[in-house]
């Protein structure tokens, strides 16, 4: 070591740098976000917020996805970039035409979401031709008791792992979501049937959505397919078809990531 260099530990962090990249985790953690909401959980001003977003946008990490309050989000570079990190973006390409075909089969959104801790996060979407559909944007996360698919992967889980994770509460979501208690009787309900079903009670009101986990080589639960439709548009009629084709579909990618 020359008399100029410094061990990799007296190096002093670039503050501002540090300070953007804070203002990206929360963005990601709880978009569609604004200014005000995030000055107040990262406890910097207004003003420095505002020229992190600028930075961040210019670089294409963000982007403004509601103009009309000034709500920011992560752009699909952010989330390119953490699927190949994790390996999550080869997932997503193996199960792209199966959630293609589901959406085709059903002309319903599909959404593919992977579980992280207690949340479940959503890593791929094919949407309804339908002018009236449902959308949530692909990097959302949800907390897996408040989804379809979150039920679903619970319900494949022994006890004490369901247990320790309805011990959590729910933090800094907007949505409501199920209590403990009911949360293990859809868990139940949903071990039953073999898939979930949110008939508008939690999460998004007047969306009716099923869901069927996904499992990995070793047939654990690790991830989940949601079929969400309007409530305008759902008929119990079509429940026994659409939870047949979903689950289908699931079996599928688990069967397709077992053989790759």
């Amino acid at each position: 070591m020359t008399a100029t260099e410094k061990p990799a530990g007296s190096v002093r962090p670039l503050s501002s740098a540090l300070s953007t990249l804070r203002v990206l985790e929360e963005v990601a953690a709880r978009q569609p976000i604004g200014v005000s909401e995030l000055a107040r959980v990262t406890a910097m001003p207004k003003s420095s917020v505002q020229r992190c977003l600028v930075t961040l946008q210019q670089a294409g990490w963000l982007r403004i996805v509601d103009p009309e309050r000034t709500r920011w989000g992560v752009t699909m570079k952010a989330l390119t970039i953490g699927l190949r990190g994790t390996g999550e973006q080869d997932l997503r390409d193996l199960a792209r035409p199966v959630v293609k075909r589901l959406a085709a089969e059903t002309d319903e959104t599909v959404h593919f979401s992977v579980r992280d801790g207690d949340d479940i996060v959503v890593i791929a979407r094919e949407d309804s031709t339908h002018v009236v559909r449902v959308f949530i944007e692909v990097g959302s996360r949800v907390p897996l008791r408040a989804s379809s698919a979150g039920l679903a992967i619970l319900a494949g889980l022994d006890a004490a792992e369901v247990e320790e994770v309805l011990k959590h509460p729910v933090e800094d979501f907007a949505e409501p979501v199920p209590t403990a208690e009911e949360a293990l009787g859809e868990i139940a309900r949903t071990a039953e049937r073999g898939y979930a079903l949110n008939g508008s009670a939690w999460f998004r009101p007047h969306v009716t959505s099923l869901g069927a986990a996904v499992a990995n080589a070793a047939g654990r639960p690790f991830a989940g397919l949601t079929l969400a439709i309007p409530e305008m548009r759902y008929s119990p009629a079509d429940e026994e078809r659409l939870a047949r084709l979903t689950v289908a579909a699931a079996e599928e990618i688990s069967g397709l990531i077992s053989s790759a």
